[in-house]
């Protein structure tokens, strides 16, 4: 992991020449006691214990500031700063101490001391070299001569002209020959086939995410080896740039136990080497001969398909003089039989003309037969067209046919609805002025008979003057109303006693003038010439009864006395006229009422 350094006084130089140097690796553990929790469901946040303790240092800083461990009991923290001068600073300021949280009674202490580094130590070597059975210490490799390097930046070992992710050991050599003779170094990530032999994958990222590798220096001398050892332990790599930024990464520094570098490894991974270079040679020449092979294959279709054309053009060639030499064959043929072609084409004209005529006529046939059918359907379209119009005229006119008697009947029907409403309205005001002298007779019938004569003979004069179109002498008048009273009320309640009966005949009518507007065309029509013809029928009727009528009351007032005359006289003029309004209403009415007021009279 790759961090910025801002302070570069404690730097050490590795090797200038590629910018590389080594910083002391400043690194401290905090740990903070925790109090046991009394109340449930509360915590103490870890953030604000590492606030606490970044304020506590001040004014110095952590470069960084980590939790390595959290338990129910401690905290442990892991911190680095820049120069290992402010670690004893920091620890004095912590060591000991105790910090308050908000929301805790209990404080919480704080421990402090400097980190040990992770680094073997000359006993460690000495000791495992000493021990191991496999070691052989006068052998360069198998004794504590190489020095193991891991997490170096790909980008800090590569050539200036070269690839920045691919390391040089020209350039690993360089940095790390300060401390010694180096007898041999090995980047096995530059390795085409190790990664073949071993199975390992060499590409290494970091946690920034450049590209780290690993690498082996072996020294020729023990003293090289002690020295570089020593010179790394506690150290990180730090690498300054052009522009004065420093960047620094810890490394993994420990010496080999592999015999990485041994001459035995090194000739058991040529000899691995050569094997897959071999087998790269083979699959190579493998390759190369199924190329080849499939080259020759290619050709060989190339071959084939040249000799197929070879072979397709003979034939052609062959097909060709075969018919060159039957074409020969026919043309002599032709010149053996002129004479017999020259009839047969005679004849076959002569035939061929003939066909030709049968042919025209044929076809002039078909075309008058297909003019003569053409026009037979045509005319009978035409036809058809006329019939349909026809149809639609007559048609159009039964409609307007029927408009014009449905209008008809709707004229003749409000004409007898306008009779009878004026029938009606007289009928209604001659019984207002029978009803009031009927009242006007029995009132004053006893006490001035006289007066009321005469009252009663001038209503009767102003009556009977639009009914009968005369004037009768007073005298007359009053003899007939004398007489005439007991008819009167006779005859007033006679037309009270059938007034149930008109009403019930008025509202019959009333429900057939409803049913025939209601019914179709066809049923008003026959009502209609059914109402004209009993009309007509009672018309008549009533013509001859009153012929007949008139011709008996002749006979008795010839008969009567000249007063009885008189009074007959009057009294027929009255029943005629009333005869003539009831014949008016009963003509309305239709046959039925007819009868009715017949009967009422």
């Amino acid at each position: 992991m790759t961090s910025v350094v801002s302070d570069t006084a404690e730097a050490v130089e590795l090797c200038p020449a590629y910018n590389l140097y080594l910083k002391p690796i400043a690194k401290m553990t905090l740990s903070v006691a925790l109090p046991h929790l009394k109340m449930p469901g509360k915590s103490i946040s870890n953030w604000e214990v590492m606030e606490r303790l970044k304020s506590m240092v001040q004014p110095d800083q952590f470069s960084s500031l980590r939790i390595s461990k959290s338990t129910m009991d401690f905290i442990r923290f892991e911190g680095e700063v820049e120069n290992r001068s402010v670690v004893k600073r920091i620890l004095a300021r912590l060591e000991g101490k105790s910090i308050k949280l908000s929301g805790f009674t209990d404080v919480l202490k704080v421990r402090a001391a400097e980190n040990k580094v992770d680094f073997p130590t000359r006993h460690d070597w000495d000791s495992f070299f000493r021990d191991a059975k496999d070691m052989n210490e006068t052998v360069p490799g198998e004794r504590p001569d190489t020095v193991h390097l891991e997490g170096l930046p790909c980008k800090w070992f590569a050539q200036k002209d070269a690839s920045p992710d691919r390391p040089s050991e020209a350039v690993l050599k360089g940095v790390f020959e300060r401390f010694g003779k180096i007898r041999n170094a090995d980047i096995p990530m530059l390795d085409l086939y190790r990664e073949e032999m071993t199975g390992k994958n060499f590409n290494t990222f970091s946690f920034g995410g450049h590209l780290n590798f690993e690498g082996y220096v072996q020294y020729q001398d023990h003293t090289g080896f002690v020295k570089a050892m020593d010179s790394l332990r506690g150290m990180k790599l730090m690498f300054k740039g052009e522009d004065g930024k420093a960047v620094a990464c810890n490394i993994k520094v420990t010496f080999d136990t592999s015999k990485h570098l041994s001459e035995a490894s090194l000739k058991r991974r040529q000899q691995e080497r050569e094997k897959l270079q071999e087998l790269e040679r083979q699959r190579e020449e493998h390759k190369r001969k199924e190329k080849e092979e499939e080259e020759k294959r290619k050709e060989e279709e190339k071959k084939q398909r040249e000799r197929e054309e070879e072979e397709k053009e003979r034939r052609r060639e062959e097909k060709l003089r075969r018919r060159e030499q039957k074409l020969k064959e026919r043309e002599e043929k032709k010149s053996q039989k002129k004479m017999k072609k020259q009839q047969e084409e005679e004849q076959k004209k002569l035939h061929l003309k003939i066909a030709t005529e049968e042919r025209k006529l044929l076809l002039a046939q078909r075309n008058l037969q297909s003019i003569r059918l053409v026009a037979e359907l045509l005319s009978r379209a035409k036809t058809l067209r006329q019939q349909q119009t026809e149809q639609k005229r007559a048609e159009l006119m039964r409609l307007q046919q029927l408009e014009e008697r449905r209008r008809l009947q709707e004229e003749e029907l409000r004409r007898v609805e306008s009779e009878k409403a004026r029938a009606l309205e007289l009928q209604r005001k001659e019984r207002e002025l029978r009803e009031r002298l009927l009242e006007n007779l029995l009132k004053k019938r006893t006490n001035t008979q006289s007066h009321d004569s005469d009252r009663v003979l001038t209503d009767l004069q102003a009556c009977d003057a639009p009914v009968n179109g005369e004037m009768k002498p007073a005298s007359l008048v009053k003899t007939e109303n004398q007489d005439s009273k007991p008819k009167m009320q006779e005859k007033m309640t006679s037309e009270e006693r059938d007034r149930p009966q008109r009403e019930k005949r008025s509202r019959e009518v009333e429900s057939d003038r409803r049913s025939r507007r209601s019914g179709g065309g066809q049923s008003r029509d026959r009502h209609a010439r059914r109402s004209r013809c009993s009309r007509s029928r009672s018309a008549r009727r009533r013509s001859r009864r009153s012929g007949s009528r008139t011709r008996r009351d002749r006979g008795r007032r010839e008969r009567a006395s000249p007063d009885r005359c008189r009074k007959y006289s009057h009294g027929q003029s009255m029943s005629s006229s009333r005869s003539s309004r009831s014949s008016s209403r009963s003509s309305s009415r239709g046959p039925r009422r007819h009868t009715d007021s017949r009967s009422r009279r």
